[in-house]
């Protein structure tokens, strides 16, 4: 029997505070702030935000600032990153600001982990003139983190001598993010959760989630593997609404791979553009990381992914120029997978207010 049989699917929301074309990076804070809330209210499990550097079109380059910000905000849903990029940062620090986050939420924070910059080579050389970009010392940092989040040592290391304050009675739930099958096996070693970037790297996955779960290791903290995969979703009420959702989502995706940084766009700069046929050829394959259409639609195309990757818990990435597309989009998911609500939102809670 697979996962998906075993329990109901849960989804989670990874948000990016993205910028859109002519609006700002407070506009985008203030909607992820928005959009945590109606998460928390329809019944989704958890909420990352992800740490980018250089990029101005995502306002998110210090997640465990805005995690702090976010969890204040909301009472039950899980807030974490999605994720750290580790080798940016010292390990004893990435543990304090966690466990700060945990004493201040117990139970509630997730630190989500990635291995890879967030940027380009030469912003990461800034944000930490050490990192080598090595295999090897992305392991010793991960084993790094572990000790001072769980006050344990090898004798004769600097653990021994150094513990990460404050001291917390719980800990974050530790993941590992990939769109490899590396750090995959990096997770399975280490006993960690994996999230599979499939918004990223839509080839491969199932087979490194696979190997990830031969691979496992049972950990103090994690028995069995734990799995979770990311994914681009675009639902909307008609087929119409929702291609042009998707098609939104092609242009910025190629603006982003030609190193262009304008921000989402409208609907109407697609209107405008021409094409080249290896633009199409490009623009194919990126679909193969989204999933767009009618409620019910969605459902099955999510829950065959899910099915494919063994996975109970898919990672839900919407992007879209018009704010309250986005905030309708995880709306309808939530109403078509019968997610459990708590409140509904309070009559000043307008969309219109952020835009």
């Amino acid at each position: 029997m697979d996962a998906t049989t075993q329990q109901p699917l849960k989804l989670s929301v990874l948000d990016q505070s993205p910028v859109r074309k002519g609006g700002t990076a407070r506009q985008a804070i203030l909607e992820t702030t928005q959009l945590v809330k109606l998460a928390d209210q329809l019944g989704y499990t958890r909420f990352w935000v992800s740490e980018h550097h250089n990029a101005r079109g995502l306002a998110g380059s210090t997640p465990e600032v805005l995690i702090a910000h976010l969890a204040g905000e909301t009472g039950r849903i899980r807030v974490g990153s999605g994720g750290v990029m580790l080798p940016n940062h010292s390990s004893l620090k990435v543990a304090e600001n966690f466990r700060m986050l945990e004493t201040l939420f117990p139970g509630r924070i997730d630190l989500g982990i990635g291995r890879a910059p967030g940027t380009d080579r030469l912003t990461a050389s800034l944000l930490n003139p050490s990192n080598t970009f090595s295999e090897r010392e992305f392991m010793e940092q991960l084993v790094d983190l572990r000790h001072y989040l769980h006050d344990s040592f090898e004798p004769g290391t600097v653990q021994e001598r150094i513990r990460a304050i404050p001291v917390a009675d719980t800990v974050p739930e530790l993941w590992l993010l990939s769109s490899s099958g590396q750090s995959g096996l990096f997770a399975a070693h280490f006993g960690m959760a994996f999230s599979f970037a499939h918004f990223i790297n839509p080839v491969g996955g199932p087979g490194m989630v696979q190997a990830y779960k031969e691979h496992f290791t049972p950990s103090e903290q994690l028995a069995s593997p734990k799995v979770s995969v990311g994914v681009f979703v675009l639902c909307a009420e008609t087929e119409e609404k929702a291609a042009q959702l998707q098609a939104t989502t092609d242009l910025m995706l190629l603006r982003i791979e030609k190193g262009i940084s304008v921000g989402v766009p409208p609907y109407e700069d697609v209107k405008a553009q021409n094409y080249s046929p290896e633009e199409l050829n490009r623009i194919r394959y990126n679909r193969q990381r989204m999933i767009a259409g009618t409620p019910e639609r969605v459902k099955v195309q999510l829950q065959q992914l899910a099915a494919e990757y063994q996975a109970d818990e898919l990672v839900i990435v919407t992007i879209t120029h018009d704010f309250s597309d986005r905030m309708r989009s995880y709306e309808l998911l939530a109403d078509v997978f019968s997610l459990s609500r708590t409140q509904q939102l309070p009559a000043d809670e307008v969309v219109g207010e952020v835009h």
